[in-house]
């Protein structure tokens, strides 16, 4: 018999949500959140049943209250945090209603793409960060 652990794995999908200046909302983990404290692009968890596109539109209205309206697939990373496998679907939001804001009391914030590396986000992030500055 094995005596290895299972690791957990988890599939999110991830918002890139761009406003009409070119910056890139951004939000703040709790304290008590996994990789807490570091700043992240929005999204959450892909239920059973869920397409990827339909986690982002339902995570980012219930996380920054915005509506997406169009998104497109940009990369997908996996990611071993140590505790948990992740594999986050990282969509473009091209689209959307509303003005995003952190409605679970996060901060949140609008950041301009060469200004993204002086966050500190999950180690998981730094792809998406260096995939954005090439752009």
């Amino acid at each position: 018999m094995s005596t290895d652990t299972v690791k957990k794995s988890v599939l999110v999908a991830v918002g890139v949500i761009e406003n009409t200046e070119g910056e890139i909302f951004i939000c703040r983990r709790g304290a008590s959140q996994h990789q807490a404290n570091k700043w992240e692009f929005p999204g959450g968890k892909v239920e059973a049943g869920e397409t990827v596109a339909q986690a982002l539109a339902r995570e980012l209205a219930e996380e920054v209250g915005i509506i997406v309206q169009a998104c497109q697939p940009l990369m997908q990373i996996e990611h071993d945090y140590g505790d948990k496998l992740v594999t986050l679907a990282i969509r473009k939001v091209t689209a959307f209603s509303g003005e995003p804001s952190g409605l679970e009391g996060q901060p949140s914030r609008w950041v301009p793409v060469d200004e993204l590396g002086q966050y500190d986000f999950p180690a998981a992030n730094s792809p998406i960060v260096e995939t954005l500055q090439k752009a």
